[in-house]
C-alpha cells in the first residue's frame, strides 16, 4: 500500500462495505439474486478493504485498451504531468468506428483475387491478361521462379493467405506463354496428382505449352505432399510440355518437397499497378495515389484482395461513378466485410474455438497473448454450452498453432512491458494489425449474432470476478463498446446487475464501463449518473460518485454540483453521528480529489473556492477533497513530489489563479478544527519528502509563507516545524529548521 493510501486507511469510518444496500437486499427490484457461491464470495470480499478511487483510476489508466486510452498520468491544473489527453476527442473517432458505415461495397468479386474454388476449370485468357498487366514482383524474383519452373516443370509456392500466391502462379504461367491454363481441385489427393496429366486431355498446340495451377492444396498428416508425387507429375508434364504451380499455406504438410517462400509485394505497388490498368491518364493516376484517403488506406495493412478492390473503386471515382465519401469509407468497409466473413464461415472453415479467440482478442487487444488464449478457451466453453446445452464442453489442451491463429486474426505478436502491481513486466503480447478491428468485431458479434449473447454475457460476468485488474478493466472496456452499440441491452443485461451487486469488484467494473462508454461517445451516460446519484439504492449512488470523479473533468461544473447535492443529502439523511455514512462521505471527498488532479483542475479549484462557504456539507466536502488530493505524489511513490505542491509551484511561476487558490484552501483546511490534524499530517509528510528532494523543499519554502496571515497560523505552522520528529521517531529533519525561517512573523 502506498503512503497516501495508508494515510487514507487511518481515517475514521465504519468497517461495513461502502456500498451495501440500505435494505440489505441483493439488488433492486427485478434483479437476479446471486448464487450461494457468489454470495459467499461477496461476504469474503466485504471483509476486504475496497480499492481506493485513486488506485482504481490508476488501474483504468494502465489497462484500458489503445482505442479508448483514459489517460496516461495525473493532471494538475490543466497541464499534463505526462501522457495523453483525457481521451474524449479521440472517443468520437472510436464511436464512429463502432457505429460503422452505412455503405455496402461488395468488393471481393475481383477476378484473380477471389478464394480458389474447389472445382477444376479453365482460366479465361482475359483474366490471365489482366492479372499479368497488374502483377507486381521484383524482376530478379520473377526470373528466378521462371528459371526454376522451366527446369523442374513443377513449382511449389508457400505463403500466407491473401498474399497473392494464386495471382503469382497464374502470372508466371502467363510469362511462360502457357495456354490454356487450368485450375485443379484443391482437394486433389497428392498420390493421384500425376494422373491429372494424361493423354486423355485435349492436347496443347505443339508451339504453346499447357499450364496448371493447384491453389491452396489441402494436406494433412495422413495425406502429405511428398517428393515422389511431384517427380511422377514432373514426368507426365514433361511428356506433354506442360507446367504446374502448386500453392500451399505455411502449415501445409510437406515431405522432402522444396517450396519457395512467396512474400506479399508492397501494397502501394500493387495499388499503383492495378490503378494503371483502369485509369489511362498517368497524371490522373498520380493524383489519385496522392489522395489523403489513399495514404490512410495503405497505412492499414490491407490484404492484396482489398487493395485490388480499392483500385477498382478509385477507377470508379475517377469516372465520377462514386463519391469522395465512398473512397474515405472503403478501408472501414473492407474491415467490416472481413469481420463478417469470419463469423459467417461454417465450422469447417473457421472452428468455433478460433471464433472465440477472435472475440477474446478483441477484448484483450494489445494484451498478453497467453492471457488472451486462456480466456478465449473460457469463452469457447460458454459458446459450446449455448450451441449444445446437453453436451460437455471440451477444450483441446494442445495443438493450437499460435502463428496460424494470429494469421487468421490478421494480428501480430510482439514483446512489450505490461503494468502490474509489482511494476512493469515484459510479456509476449498480441494485437490486431488494424487497431479498429476490435471495435468492429465486438459490434458485429453483439448486434449481428444475438444468439451468442448469453455466452458472451456469462463470459463477461466471470471476467468481472477475476482477481487481475487487467481482466476486469478489459471486461469494462468490452461492455463500453457494447453500450455504444446498444445502450439499453448493455445496461439491462450487464451494467445494472454489476452496479447493484454487493461485491465491490462488480460495482467498480460498472463504474469503468460507464466511464469508458462515455469516453467513446455513448449518449446519456451523464443522465444515468445524475439519476443514480439521487437513487435510494446506496450501491447506485456509490457507482455514480465514482463515475463522476472519472468523467467529471469535461463537465466539472455539473459534476461538482451533483457531488454537492449528494453531500447535502448525506447530511440530511444521517443527522445522527452514529448513523452517518462515513464511507460514502469519503467517496465524495475522493471524487473531488480526482477532479482537482484532472486536466480541469483550475476550473475545479475556482468552483471549490466559490462554494466553500455555501453550507457545512459543502465545506466539509471541499476541504476533505482538497486534503485528500494533497496526499497524492508523483507516480504514487512514497517520497514522490506532491502533485498539488508541483501544481502550486508552476502556478506561482506563471502567475495563474491557482497560486492564490491553493493557499486559500490550505488555510481553510488548517483553520477548520475538523480537518486541522489531517492537514498537518499532510504537511508533515511534505516536509519529510522535502528532506530528500530539493525540488520539494524549494516549492514548500515558497508555499509556507502564503499560509501565514494571522498569529494563530504562524504559531500552528511554527509548532509543527519545531516539534515534528523524523522518520521512525528519529531526530527532526534538518529541512524543518530551514523551512521554519521562511515563516513571516505575525
Amino acid at each position: 500500500m502506498s503512503a497516501p493510501d495508508a494515510a487514507e486507511a487511518t481515517r475514521p469510518g465504519p468497517a461495513d462495505d461502502p456500498a451495501a444496500s440500505d435494505d440489505g437486499k441483493d439488488g433492486r427490484d427485478g434483479a437476479a439474486k446471486e448464487s450461494p457461491a457468489a454470495e459467499g464470495a461477496a461476504e469474503s470480499e466485504d471483509r476486504e478493504q475496497p480499492q481506493t478511487a485513486w488506485s482504481a483510476r490508476r488501474d483504468l489508466i494502465d489497462h484500458s485498451p489503445r482505442t479508448m486510452r483514459f489517460g496516461d498520468d495525473a493532471r494538475i491544473g490543466g497541464s499534463a504531468v505526462g501522457g495523453d489527453q483525457h481521451g474524449v476527442s479521440g472517443g468520437r473517432v472510436t464511436g464512429d468506428v463502432i457505429m460503422g458505415t452505412k455503405t455496402e461495397i461488395h468488393q471481393w468479386a475481383i477476378p484473380g483475387f477471389s478464394a480458389p474454388s474447389a472445382a477444376s476449370g479453365e482460366v479465361p485468357q482475359t483474366t490471365l491478361d489482366r492479372l499479368a498487366a497488374s502483377f507486381v514482383a521484383a524482376d530478379a524474383t520473377v526470373e528466378n521462379l521462371l528459371a526454376r519452373l522451366r527446369r523442374d516443370r513443377v513449382l511449389v509456392l508457400s505463403g500466407a493467405r491473401f498474399t497473392g500466391r494464386r495471382t503469382a502462379a497464374l502470372a508466371l504461367l502467363h510469362r511462360l506463354g502457357a495456354a490454356p491454363v487450368h485450375t485443379l481441385d484443391r482437394d486433389t489427393d497428392p498420390g493421384t496428382l500425376a494422373n491429372r496429366f494424361t493423354a486423355a486431355d485435349e492436347p496443347a498446340p505443339a508451339e504453346q505449352p499447357r499450364g496448371y495451377v493447384l491453389a491452396d492444396l489441402a494436406t494433412h498428416r495422413g495425406r502429405p505432399l511428398r517428393e515422389h508425387h511431384l517427380l511422377a507429375a514432373r514426368d507426365r508434364l514433361a511428356a506433354r510440355d506442360a507446367y504446374l504451380v502448386v500453392t500451399v499455406g505455411h502449415t501445409a504438410v510437406l515431405e522432402d518437397v522444396p517450396a519457395v517462400e512467396w512474400r506479399s509485394p508492397p501494397p502501394a505497388d500493387v495499388l499503383a499497378a492495378h490503378l494503371r490498368t483502369r485509369v489511362a491518364d498517368e497524371e490522373t493516376t498520380a493524383k489519385l495515389l496522392e489522395l489523403p484517403d489513399v495514404t490512410e488506406f495503405l497505412s492499414r495493412s490491407h490484404q492484396l484482395r482489398e487493395v485490388a478492390a480499392f483500385a477498382q473503386q478509385l477507377g470508379r471515382y475517377a469516372a465520377d461513378e462514386v463519391t469522395a465519401e465512398d473512397i474515405a469509407q472503403f478501408s472501414l468497409v473492407s474491415l467490416e466485410n472481413q469481420v463478417q466473413e469470419w463469423f459467417e464461415e461454417d465450422e469447417a472453415s473457421i472452428h468455433l474455438r478460433d471464433k472465440a479467440f477472435l472475440v477474446a482478442l478483441a477484448a484483450f487487444d494489445d494484451g498478453p497473448y497467453a492471457l488472451t488464449a486462456e480466456l478465449s478457451d473460457l469463452l469457447y466453453r460458454f459458446l459450446q454450452k449455448t450451441q449444445n446445452p446437453v453436451g460437455i464442453a471440451e477444450v483441446p489442451v494442445f495443438g493450437t498453432h499460435i502463428g496460424k491463429r494470429l494469421q487468421l486474426a490478421r494480428a501480430e505478436r510482439y514483446e512489450d512491458d505490461e503494468h502490474t502491481e509489482w511494476g512493469p513486466v515484459t510479456q509476449q503480447k498480441a494485437r490486431f494489425i488494424d487497431d479498429r478491428a476490435s471495435l468492429v468485431l465486438l459490434r458485429e458479434v453483439w448486434t449481428g449474432h444475438p444468439s451468442a449473447r448469453p455466452a458472451l454475457i456469462s463470459w463477461l460476468r466471470q471476467l468481472a470476478d477475476d482477481g487481475r485488474p487487467l481482466v476486469r478493466t478489459r471486461a469494462a472496456s468490452t461492455v463500453a463498446v457494447l453500450a455504444r452499440t446498444d445502450l439499453p441491452s448493455a445496461m439491462a443485461l450487464v451494467i445494472e446487475p454489476w452496479a447493484t451487486s454487493n461485491r465491490f469488484r462488480h460495482r467498480l467494473v460498472a463504474v469503468n464501463s460507464l466511464t469508458l462508454a462515455h469516453l467513446i461517445g455513448t449518449p446519456n451516460i451523464p443522465r444515468i449518473l445524475d439519476e443514480w446519484s439521487r437513487h435510494e439504492d446506496r450501491r447506485l449512488r456509490w457507482v455514480a460518485v465514482r463515475a463522476y470523479a472519472l468523467i467529471g473533468p469535461e463537465r466539472c461544473e455539473q459534476a461538482l454540483a451533483a457531488l454537492r447535492t449528494a453531500a447535502r443529502s448525506l447530511y440530511e439523511t444521517h443527522d445522527n453521528s452514529d448513523a452517518f455514512d462515513r464511507e460514502m462521505a469519503d467517496e465524495l471527498r475522493e471524487a473531488v480529489a480526482l477532479l482537482l488532479l484532472s486536466e480541469a483542475g483550475d476550473t475545479v479549484l475556482a468552483e471549490l473556492r466559490t462554494h466553500l462557504d455555501d453550507d457545512r456539507p459543502v465545506h466539509d466536502l471541499t476541504i476533505g477533497g482538497f486534503v485528500s488530493a494533497c496526499r497524492r505524489t508523483q507516480d504514487d511513490e512514497r517520497y514522490g513530489h506532491p502533485l498539488v505542491l508541483a501544481w502550486y509551484a508552476r502556478s506561482a511561476t506563471e502567475g495563474s489563479a491557482a497560486a492564490h487558490g491553493i493557499p486559500f484552501l490550505w488555510r481553510a483546511a488548517l483553520g477548520d478544527p475538523n480537518t486541522t490534524r489531517y492537514a498537518l499530517d499532510v504537511l508533515r509528510e511534505w516536509v519529510l519528502i522535502a528532506d530528500r528532494s530539493t525540488t520539494t523543499e524549494w516549492a514548500l519554502a515558497h508555499l509556507l509563507p502564503t499560509l501565514v496571515t494571522t498569529p494563530a497560523e504562524f504559531h500552528r505552522l511554527g509548532h509543527l516545524l519545531r516539534t515534528m520528529p523524523g522518520e521512525d521517531g528519529a531526530a527532526p529533519p534538518a529541512v524543518a529548521a530551514r523551512l521554519l525561517t521562511t515563516l513571516p512573523i505575525r
